[in-house]
């Protein structure tokens, strides 16, 4: 999850393939530049990076809910360090309240923001 955030914040310390990474950060300049298009009244005055930053601050919750709550069938769901039973069933996405906030609703703190070779 923090490492989505890093990419789609241009923050990634990613050291692999550079032909790659110049490719997937010159999509992404094209897809902000166009979200920034479309929302000009809002987004117009910032930068790209800022428009990139303020994009995953608005949708860093629903890229979380995506990866936990919709992950069937996945990896993602694995015994508890309580026993046996897996964390499967546990993710209670759809049944969110306000004021009745569900364990694991929300993304893990601000892990996301912590520089990466600090984590």
């Amino acid at each position: 999850f923090a490492d989505i955030g890093d990419i789609i914040r241009g923050k990634d310390l990613y050291r692999g393939n550079n032909k790659e990474k110049e490719n997937l950060e010159k999509n992404l300049k094209e897809i902000f530049r166009r979200i920034q298009g479309k929302n000009q009244s809002k987004l117009d005055a910032l930068s790209l990076d800022q428009v990139r930053e303020y994009w995953w601050e608005e949708n860093r919750e629903t890229v979380w809910k995506a990866i936990t709550c919709n992950a069937k069938g996945s990896q993602y769901f694995r015994p508890t360090c309580n026993g046996k039973e897996p964390t499967k069933g546990y993710c209670r996405c759809n049944n969110d309240q306000p004021n009745d906030d569900k364990p694991n609703i929300d993304p893990p703190t601000y892990f996301d923001y912590v520089p990466q070779y600090l984590r």
